[in-house]
């Protein structure tokens, strides 16, 4: 098989890996202790990803050095009167700061 392989162009190798990242726009796919196999075909290369996945949400994952979790979101918006999204985009634009955060959604709203 690796005879035919090399004849055909392709290179097929193991990488040890501890962690794999997909970052999407709304999450992170994290697959942890993963297996992954890389194959090289004319210059390109294809990576194989098995194993456990993790999803972590945009509020569990760290914004510029900071961690904004559900719950700050949550008491932002209810305190704010306005929705998660909204609570969550303005504790991203005050560094995470929840009195800021109310504060500048109470000012939008006039």
């Amino acid at each position: 098989m690796e005879r035919l392989m090399r004849r055909m162009g392709m290179k097929m190798r193991e990488l040890e890996c501890e962690k794999v990242i997909f970052v999407l726009p709304d999450r992170e796919i994290v697959i942890e202790n993963p297996q992954v196999t890389l194959l090289e075909v004319q210059g390109e290369k294809l990576y194989q990803v098995a194993g456990r996945e993790v999803e972590r949400y945009k509020e569990e994952l760290h914004t510029k050095g900071l961690e904004i979790t559900e719950e700050d979101v949550r008491l932002v918006a209810e305190q704010a009167n306005v929705n998660l999204e909204e609570a969550r985009k303005a504790l991203e634009e005050t560094g995470g700061d929840l009195a800021q955060a109310i504060i500048l959604l109470q000012a939008r709203k006039g």
